[in-house]
């Protein structure tokens, strides 16, 4: 009985039907169904279009929609009976038409192909998706903001090969990655502009006879345009790895504020407390605190990296237009979708809930000669030196200092000066790790001033 439907549904060409194998290869109906909301949006805008412009009947056009919005309640009901031998969402849903509405349901494919049906289902899905990333990346931005203005002149060591650097603050340190994800935001954005053109009315890869409006069910549907070429429209799947490299660039970066997080909430560390909501304890060491969520977000990457690699590799050789390989370019894109957004608010909720251990990081800030740097430009500022010379005087300081078993401002005077005569007791002035931070006013910099600058400035663009 499965066959004889799938022959219907297909036509004369098909004498008989697809075996079992067959069946599971070509039906994407298992993960397609996704598409049930967009597929009928689309269905139900060519309706209208083909009524205005005189295809169909206005009657037949009110009888689609309305069997259109009775399917659409079955799915979303869960009472919707989806077949594997109807191969997929398109079918699914057009079958089932057929049952409600009779005659007018075999109307609503005119002018229009499952190729250009399937490229609009999925750019309006994809859509979707990028609206949904820039909303948590906003969240994600604003709860950074926020650990950023309540730390703004807190004192951290700055780390390069993390090792400690120079000073730096809490807020500098928190709005570095404000910057990463309003990049990120800004991907989105763009991404999101540039696919927002219409296939629908490309047909199967050359266009239609039938006088078709496309502006309309491009306006209908949000889009800004048709697409401008049939043949483009129906092969495209630039959008879903646009989609796919911005993800894995977020990814990434929500992979190194996660490792930050695993690292800085360790007891070597205890630069930041995270919250029972987002951690685990120990089956057996009842004193473990363990930052599951970080690191879950930290391994989220291979997947999303994994799908854009397999979409590229599924694209790459294709001629144009259609092949049955593009079925393959929707449930990557699934999984790295949800992913990307349970990270994304994974970190939101973590990044709001967690606690900076001021006193642990000011203790830090000042360990590793992290003033070592000042004490340099001091040499090369007030004594004029040249900055090589002052860098290997101050790597002497440093070394003496080591030997010593101190930091450099425990350094006496004399001490110094052993080093280099011109040496006075102002440069103690510069050693201090709240005097080097507020020091650093260059635009960009992690002065306190600079930082809350920086947080206004963010907080104006993104409300």
């Amino acid at each position: 009985m499965a066959d004889q439907t799938s022959n219907r549904m297909w036509g004369g060409r098909f004498a008989a039907g697809p075996d079992a194998i067959m069946e599971a290869i070509n039906a994407s109906i298992g993960f397609d169904r996704r598409l049930a909301a967009q597929d009928i949006a689309g269905s139900r805008a060519h309706a209208a279009m083909l009524a205005a412009t005189g295809i169909i009947s206005d009657s037949d056009a009110e009888a689609i929609d309305k069997g259109l919005v009775a399917v659409l309640a079955e799915i979303e009901s869960g009472n919707f009976a989806f077949s594997t031998a109807l191969e997929d969402i398109h079918m699914n849903v057009e079958a089932r038409l057929k049952e409600i509405i009779g005659e007018p349901a075999g109307r609503l494919h005119t002018a229009r192909s499952r190729n250009d049906q399937v490229a609009t289902d999925f750019r309006l899905w994809v859509r979707e998706q990028l609206d949904a990333a820039g909303e948590g990346l906003e969240a994600l931005m604003r709860a950074l903001l926020a650990q950023a203005e309540a730390g703004a002149d807190w004192v951290m060591p700055g780390f390069t090969h993390l090792q400690t650097a120079q000073p730096v603050t809490w807020g500098h340190h928190m709005m570095a990655y404000v910057e990463m994800f309003g990049r990120d935001l800004s991907r989105v954005r763009d991404a999101r502009a540039r696919m927002n053109e219409c296939p629908l009315g490309a047909a199967a890869l050359a266009g239609t006879s039938f006088p078709i409006d496309r502006e309309m069910t491009a306006q209908a549907l949000g889009f800004d345009r048709p697409c401008a070429n049939s043949l483009d429209a129906v092969s495209d799947r630039d959008f879903a790895l646009e989609f796919l490299s911005v993800a894995s660039i977020c990814a990434m970066h929500l992979s190194r504020l996660a490792e930050e997080l695993v690292i800085w909430s360790s007891a070597q560390f205890r630069f930041v407390t995270l919250s029972d909501r987002f951690s685990t304890g120990s089956s057996i060491m009842p004193q473990k605190k363990n930052p599951d969520a970080a690191e879950l977000i930290r391994a989220k990457i291979g997947r999303i990296f994994g799908a854009n690699t397999a979409l590229m590799m599924v694209m790459k050789g294709l001629p144009l237009a259609y092949s049955k390989d593009m079925q393959e370019d929707k449930e990557q894109v699934f999984d790295a979708a949800d992913n990307l957004m349970l990270a994304l608010a994974a970190m939101e909720g973590m990044v709001h809930d967690m606690t900076a251990n001021r006193d642990s990081l000011a203790a830090a800030a000042g360990s590793g000669f992290s003033t070592a740097t000042d004490l340099a430009d001091w040499l090369v500022r007030v004594l004029g030196l040249p900055f090589r010379e002052a860098h290997h005087i101050t790597g002497a300081l440093v070394a003496m200092a080591e030997r010593r078993g101190c930091d450099l401002p425990d350094l006496s005077l004399d001490e110094m000066r052993s080093v280099h005569p011109g040496i006075t007791d102002d440069v103690y002035n510069v050693l201090g790790v709240e005097n080097s931070v507020n020091s650093r006013m260059s635009l960009g910099g992690t002065a306190p001033a600079q930082v809350r600058a920086q947080i206004e400035r963010w907080k104006a663009k993104i409300g």
